[in-house]
């Protein structure tokens, strides 16, 4: 199998050799590879690239729309993009998540063609201040007042609650601002 293999690699590069050296007797005649109207930038041979491009890219937006068209139709423009695409990725694998850009991008073109309503682009009002947050932390504080920062911190990672950003994990300073919002809510007592 090992000499099989070697003599396998050793014919590979002999095509390799060949084939380059063929592009440059090529290019010594004066003859270049490649499409002819794409390299005298021909406007119709320009187009013709430009649509099959975007033909394949919906294509393949197509084999992917089930995943995200229902969300953003019924979620856009009530929430923002970073909350859609937080339930987007909810119950996709990891190697088929969306980005942001990604996501925008592919219902730019769906609007464009008409698959969407204009509206889901249009900006996503203020939030409603959320107490939830607030309430979890100032629990969290009031169940054990001597717990540190990062305790909290550790806690609210276990229990898998996302950071007021959106984020998994949780820094100190976000939950000293929470702490800080539980109390001119009411939910805490000030410490003196």
């Amino acid at each position: 199998m090992q000499v099989l293999g070697a003599a396998a690699e050793f014919e590979r590069a002999l095509i390799r050799e060949r084939t380059k050296a063929g592009l440059a007797s090529a290019r010594t005649k004066g003859r270049v590879g490649g499409n002819p109207g794409l390299r005298a930038r021909d406007p119709a041979a320009l187009r013709k690239v430009r649509r099959a491009r975007q033909d394949g890219y919906m294509e393949r937006l197509n084999e992917t729309a089930q995943d995200w068209v229902p969300h953003v139709r019924r979620l856009r423009p009530d929430m923002a993009w970073e909350d859609v695409l937080r339930i987007i990725n909810g119950p996709l694998p990891y190697d088929r998540h969306w980005t942001q850009s990604r996501l925008l991008r592919a219902v730019k073109a769906y609007v464009r063609d008409g698959f969407l309503p204009n509206e889901v682009l249009g900006r996503a009002g203020r939030r409603e201040t959320d107490d939830r947050l607030p309430a979890i932390v100032a629990g969290i504080k009031g169940a054990d007042p001597d717990i540190t920062l990062q305790a909290i911190c550790d806690r609210l990672e276990s229990m898998r609650e996302r950071t007021p950003r959106g984020r998994a994990s949780w820094r100190p300073s976000s939950v000293r601002m929470l702490l800080e919002r539980a109390e001119k809510l009411g939910l805490l007592k000030c410490e003196q």
